[in-house]
């Protein structure tokens, strides 16, 4: 008799009740999270639905860059690594809805391969020493680097020396990441990207849409792109930003250290850079017979 079964189909064994309990309970709290938008992909959609919203670039017709401007930091590329540009590295963790919804500080960044102007990739020049808006910014001049307001709440591009504690995550390098307030570590500069010129273009103003350095005013330090330290973020793979200078063989700085601020295209849709590149002789050109 051992071949005859014991129970039928329909008999529940074993701890049952609780069972149907938890998985009741399950399904509530999975409900009620997805009517307060906390699912996990909810707050992706609701991330890139917002950071990746399209943001105008300044277009900039005397062709020179100006306090107030809406640009992109491009850096067009090298060895081992694509054109990128300087994007808030935020995800879920970093969002939050008090007062509103947008990223909190401290964000990282990263440099994103995607060379569009959205919330995540503009910045706006901003005056620390009391120049007006609209004024020329001027090479050496201190200046910020500010998100834009809404979703980007307005934070600042900062940097300050490498600890053991404080440091890049793959290169261990100086760090640079966005933060609420503007203080002295939040000040970069401008300088020419050959440093044969820098003497001469010293205090004049900073041409739109070519190669330039861009400093960090306490500790020196020139803001790069690493093409051999990848980031897995929400937006895929992308390259570690960092604080440091490399310098080559004739003490000139690589092109991990070139960047291009980007404005928009006064003649039609897109950025300049890529629609009408500038080169280095024209950008003396602009700076020596517009002085002032």
């Amino acid at each position: 008799m051992a071949h005859v079964k014991k129970y039928r189909a329909n008999v529940k064994t074993g701890n049952w009740n609780e069972d149907l309990r938890l998985e009741e309970d399950a399904i509530k709290e999975y409900l009620e999270k997805k009517e307060r938008g906390e699912l996990a992909a909810q707050k992706v959609d609701f991330l890139k639905q917002n950071i990746l919203s399209p943001v105008k670039l300044s277009v900039t017709t005397d062709g020179r860059l100006h306090f107030g401007d809406v640009v992109m930091l491009v850096n067009t590329g090298g060895e081992n690594r694509e054109c990128s540009t300087v994007s808030i590295n935020a995800d879920t963790a970093s969002l939050t809805k008090i007062p509103s919804p947008g990223i909190q500080a401290p964000c990282g960044i990263s440099a994103g391969r995607d060379i569009q102007p959205c919330t995540r990739t503009a910045f706006i020049i901003t005056s620390v020493d009391g120049s007006p808006e609209g004024s020329n910014l001027l090479f050496d001049q201190s200046f910020a680097l500010k998100t834009t307001s809404g979703f980007a709440r307005g934070v600042y591009l900062t940097s300050d020396l490498q600890s053991f504690q404080k440091c890049a995550k793959k290169s261990r390098l100086q760090e640079v990441n966005l933060v609420d307030d503007c203080s002295f570590l939040s000040w970069w500069k401008i300088v020419h990207f050959d440093p044969q010129e820098r003497l001469e273009n010293e205090g004049q103003p900073v041409p739109a849409n070519v190669k330039v350095l861009v400093v960090h005013c306490k500790t020196n330090q020139a803001l790069a792109v690493l093409g051999d330290h990848v980031l897995w973020t929400a937006y895929g793979k992308e390259y570690e930003v960092t604080a440091h200078t490399f310098l080559d063989s004739h003490r000139a700085e690589q092109d991990n250290n070139h960047w291009i601020l980007c404005t928009s295209d006064p003649a039609g849709v897109g950025l300049v850079f890529l629609n009408h590149p500038v080169s280095v002789t024209n950008n003396k050109e602009l700076t020596q017979a517009n002085p002032e």
